[in-house]
């Protein structure tokens, strides 16, 4: 359970990271966007989260009462886990949900199910709580490319559905960036060097397409950003770089998913393909610690991408079927 300080990076154009103390340090954020007196979430963590971002809000001389929006890039709990619970503590709040995703914050029974699925129910329990659910009527059901006018700042959903299929993000062109959930991967600052910013695909289950991930990683860069904030870990720069390693990154986790296709044990193969495919990046992109310290790092990623890129292999094996 984390302390209720809240740990605050100032990312600049009243953007403020918040780390929310999920797993480890500085592994999942929510991004605070204060405008004027009003305040707005992109993203929330889970139910333990809560008091942080509330002293978020402290610590900019907010409350409650001055929170317009609470943004959902998509519904996976290390994001949208804490939403029903902050949304009671936010009396003039409404949550921006895409469409696919707006059900299940409303009545979350399946979306509890699916995550029990992928952890089991004692973890699941463990990590994300009660999640609760969303009142029908403080709920907008997001649209493809239509502005949001948040106290004057406009802000613009786009739909990006190649890491899950109820995911958006959310064009902020008054800071030159965009909010990108995990559509345009995981940069983890403690993977920072000399060369700059680290990054990877997040292929996690249960919808990971990887032609929908390079267009949404071309639709992001599309808007022509100057930086770009993701859930894990805030703000990045020098795009045009890290979006070719997000393309290179999306086909090399689909080659090694398909190499190990017919394997028995396909799941335990691509994890330490991935792994050794990430230890060999970090080495060529500078990072001093040695194997160990590169796991400690991307332990979950590697385990959860593997795992999504078998339920994709899995959907491809049944559509032959299907076609057959």
């Amino acid at each position: 359970m984390p302390g209720n300080s809240a740990q605050l990076t100032t990312v600049g154009d009243g953007i403020f990271a918040i780390d929310v103390e999920y797993v480890r340090p500085l592994q999942d954020s929510s991004h605070l966007v204060v405008q004027g007196d009003r305040a707005a979430f992109v993203d929330t963590g889970t139910n333990d989260s809560v008091p942080l971002l509330l002293d978020g809000l402290r610590q900019q001389a907010l409350g409650p009462d001055d929170v317009d929006f609470v943004f959902l890039t998509h519904i996976h709990l290390d994001h949208a886990g804490g939403a029903g619970l902050l949304m009671q503590q936010l009396p003039n709040a409404r949550c921006v949900v895409h469409p696919r995703g707006a059900p299940h914050m409303i009545s979350p029974e399946r979306l509890i199910k699916g995550t029990e699925a992928v952890y089991g129910v004692e973890r699941t329990r463990e990590m994300y709580g009660d999640i609760l659910p969303i009142d029908e009527q403080r709920v907008i059901v997001a649209e493809d490319e239509r502005w949001i006018d948040f106290n004057g700042r406009k802000m613009q959903p786009l739909f990006t559905e190649g890491h899950a299929r109820h995911h958006y993000c959310l064009n902020d062109p008054a800071s030159r960036g965009v909010f990108t959930g995990d559509s345009f991967g995981i940069s983890y600052r403690e993977l920072d060097t000399a060369a700059g910013e680290f990054i990877y695909p997040t292929t996690t289950p249960a919808s990971f397409d990887p032609d929908e991930a390079h267009k949404a990683v071309d639709r992001i860069m599309a808007c022509e950003p100057q930086q770009l904030y993701l859930t894990h870990y805030s703000r990045v720069t020098n795009l045009e770089r890290l979006a070719k390693d997000m393309h290179d990154g999306i086909d090399a986790f689909a080659a090694m998913a398909l190499e190990h296709r017919d394997s028995a044990d396909r799941g335990r193969r691509i994890e330490k393909a991935m792994f050794d495919y990430l230890a060999r990046r970090l080495e060529n992109h500078g990072f001093k610690g040695d194997r160990d310290a590169m796991w400690s790092v991307v332990e979950i990623d590697v385990v959860l991408n593997s795992a999504g890129l078998v339920s994709w292999l899995e959907r491809l094996q049944k559509q032959g079927q299907e076609q057959g």
